[in-house]
């Protein structure tokens, strides 16, 4: 790269020279954009981009820098978008966010294989992709969303499902999407550059998102929860914040830690639970609308991270900005759902109780790795958390930060006491100790 921030490199996947970053773009221009959908096959030969009618950068939700970008057609066709978004892998202006470049490179090579026509699930149709894996440089051009328009519901919020309508009907839209695409995926139907493009390594599935804490940085979080709890008990439903509850919880956290290995090589070493997925199918990554029969479908955005994993994780991914009422009273519901999608696509069941139990465990491995730091992150976003009303204050909603962390500790530590995971656990590598013989399984029985 020639400049850091206005610079180009050559694509590994096309061969174009691609822009960094969006004065880079601007500076291509109708040029590059034009050789670049060319190349894609999304604009025929004869025809070529003769104007940017429109380029509005913006910042967040993610790792790199995004923008809106509208084009004209010097020769417009039906079915040919004009409204497109733009997301570069780098930022720029955000040396944290930049340091997670390389989170864009599997939504770069999915979105360019979800071109072909066999594809089991809605996705925003890609225009461009490629990437530059030695320094981490991508770019990806896709059709824009039409929310709120052409039959398309508006575009919701993450962590705002008491704004949703009907949030049961609409996680169901989104599990049977996931059972699909994994569905499909375990039963082979997808086309086999997926296959070549997302292979499963077990022992690197092992050691992602490993548990950050352990010993006295564990008990120094574990401790700052439970404070965060006695001050602000009015952010905190009454079951997450009893003594009892906070007592057992910081017990079996240790314990639920010592054993991470073991839980870890048991969900992703059962290979009837393992395809390819999106990992964070929340409801801000989806867009639904009704068929003609007036079910509710979705398509699924925003697919950094995609690849084999577990079932579970995807599912947990999907539902946990759902509210604690919907994982009360409505998880199996939603769990049967995915299966009986998945059973459709695949040809094989999976069992509703080990589905949940993997679930579940998904909960604690996330909440642990991720959520112990919540606390700190709320009181630094929210200048006096002692102020508000309770967790739908809109002093508190308005910053997603807090809204979303806050929301996610509740879920988490409301399924830790109410399903009891810390005894999950226990049975579950109990069992796993009587069956598992220690032998490092190979990835032949994996797709």
């Amino acid at each position: 790269m020639a400049d850091g921030r206005m610079g180009w490199v050559v694509g590994d996947r096309s061969g174009l020279d691609i822009p960094s970053d969006g004065s880079a773009l601007r500076e291509g221009g109708e040029a590059f954009l034009t050789h670049a959908f060319h190349a894609s096959g999304v604009l025929p030969a004869d025809n070529r981009v003769a104007r940017i009618d429109g380029f509005e950068e913006f910042s967040g939700g993610g790792t790199g820098s995004k923008a809106l970008l509208t084009v004209e057609y010097e020769t417009p066709l039906p079915g040919l978008q004009r409204d497109l978004f733009v997301k570069f892998s780098r930022n720029f202006d955000d040396p944290i966010r930049d340091g997670a470049r390389y989170m864009l490179r599997p939504e770069i090579e999915f979105a360019a294989l979800s071109r072909s026509l066999e594809f089991p699930v809605a996705v925003a149709e890609c225009f461009f992709a490629d990437f530059h894996q030695a320094s981490g440089t991508g770019i990806l051009i896709t059709q824009r969303i039409a929310y709120g328009s052409d039959g398309v519901e508006p575009q919701y919020i993450k962590c705002m499902d008491h704004l949703l309508p009907d949030p049961l009907e609409h996680y169901r839209a989104i599990m049977r999407a996931l059972g699909k695409l994994a569905g499909s995926h375990k039963a082979g139907l997808l086309p086999q550059s997926f296959y070549r493009a997302f292979p499963f390594d077990l022992e690197q599935a092992i050691a992602e998102d490993p548990l950050r804490y352990r010993d006295k940085k564990l008990d120094n979080r574990l401790a700052r929860l439970v404070g965060f709890a006695e001050k602000y008990p009015h952010l905190l439903p009454e079951n997450v914040r009893s003594r009892e509850f906070l007592d057992r919880f910081v017990e079996e956290v240790p314990r639920f830690v010592s054993v991470e290995h073991l839980i870890r090589r048991q969900l992703f070493d059962m290979p009837d639970y393992i395809a390819l997925c999106h990992w964070n199918a929340n409801i801000d990554n989806a867009w639904f609308w009704r068929n003609g029969s007036g079910e509710l479908e979705c398509g699924l955005i925003d697919w950094g991270a995609v690849g084999q994993m577990s079932v579970a994780k995807s599912i947990y991914g999907a539902f946990s900005g759902a509210n604690s009422d919907l994982w009360d009273n409505h998880l199996d519901d939603i769990l049967k759902t995915f299966i009986s999608t998945y059973a459709c696509s695949a040809g094989a069941s999976l069992d509703l109780e080990e589905l949940r139990s993997h679930v579940l465990l998904f909960v604690g491995l996330m909440g642990v790795t991720y959520l112990l730091d919540a606390p700190a992150i709320i009181e630094r976003s929210v200048p006096d958390l002692g102020s508000l009303s309770g967790p739908l204050d809109p002093d508190l909603l308005d910053i997603e930060d807090a809204r979303v962390q806050l929301h996610m500790l509740t879920m988490f530590l409301n399924q830790w006491q109410s399903r009891d995971i810390g005894q999950i656990q226990q049975s579950y590598t109990d069992t796993i100790r009587h069956s598992y013989s220690g032998d490092h399984r190979d990835n032949r029985r994996y797709l």
